[in-house]
């Protein structure tokens, strides 16, 4: 019997406020088969939403560039209110599990690799004392883009007239964080968890034409070094309310006697919120 549960991790927030023409510099032989050409530049996405979203997958010889849902579709649920509720859990791949139970979703689909484009990703922060968290934006220092691996599915279905159907969705692979990402990602249940941040050699060795267990492994041991991250507080992630200085999401914001990472002591003094 296979395993198709996955548990509730961190990151379902994402950034691309970078051109994703950026990708074609990083990988100029790729096919652009995107739907909508023109796509939007977005300062926050997040998978609740199950977005559709542009990724790398390779077929074949080539390097292709394509729309997908985020979010795998657990479709072994036959209950839609259900199946839904269980999707939400399920943007994120615990990496360890790929090759680590055999009997897991991820295991099945372990070849079906991707890259998600991203110019940085968000993560809140918990401080003894504080009423609500800090919200922070991470991205990688020197580079205008990043690439982090994931999983994808490809689900056949018959539609109600007969006709063939297809559908795309991906998950982000995650791994135990670095310590900045622990400092930053430091409550919860899945807490000190981030992203497989990767080195572009690593980024581009993942796509590889010819790629095994092993390989895999290698990737999967790699832990990006903290000093190859850079971070700032942000006003909210998911919050609607605008921002008071009418900026971006992914921009800076101060908040007043903010202890540094790692020192999470209590404060008298609450957020600044607005």
């Amino acid at each position: 019997m296979i395993s198709l549960l996955f548990r509730r991790q961190l990151c379902y927030d994402i950034s691309l406020h970078s051109d994703i023409e950026l990708t074609k510099e990083v990988f100029p032989k790729i096919k652009d088969k995107r739907i909508i050409q023109d796509s939007p530049v977005y300062d926050h996405i997040s998978s609740f939403a199950f977005p559709e979203y542009p990724v790398i997958t390779r077929q074949g010889t080539e390097l292709v560039l394509s729309e997908m849902e985020w979010s795998l579709d657990p479709v072994y649920e036959k209950n839609p209110v259900e199946r839904r509720k269980r999707r939400t859990k399920m943007a994120d791949i615990q990496s360890e599990r790929v090759l680590g139970d055999t009997r897991s979703y991820a295991h099945r689909i372990r070849q079906n690799r991707c890259l998600i484009p991203v110019t940085g990703t968000y993560e809140h922060r918990a401080i003894q004392g504080w009423a609500k968290k800090v919200p922070y934006y991470i991205w990688p220092k020197d580079r205008k883009m990043q690439f982090l691996p994931g999983l994808f599915q490809v689900i056949e279905s018959i539609g109600p007239a007969g006709e063939k159907r297809q559908s795309r969705s991906f998950g982000m692979l995650t791994r135990t964080a670095n310590e900045l990402m622990a400092n930053i990602h430091n409550d919860g249940e899945f807490r000190n968890r981030m992203p497989l941040f990767l080195t572009p050699e690593l980024e581009e060795f993942w796509l590889s034409e010819h790629f095994n267990d092993a390989d895999i492994k290698a990737v999967f041991d790699f832990m990006l070094p903290s000093e190859a991250l850079d971070h700032r507080t942000v006003f909210s992630i998911r919050g609607t309310k605008p921002r008071p200085d009418g900026k971006p999401k992914y921009e800076f914001w101060r908040y007043e006697n903010l202890p540094p990472l790692g020192d999470d002591t209590p404060f008298q003094a609450q957020i600044n919120l607005f």
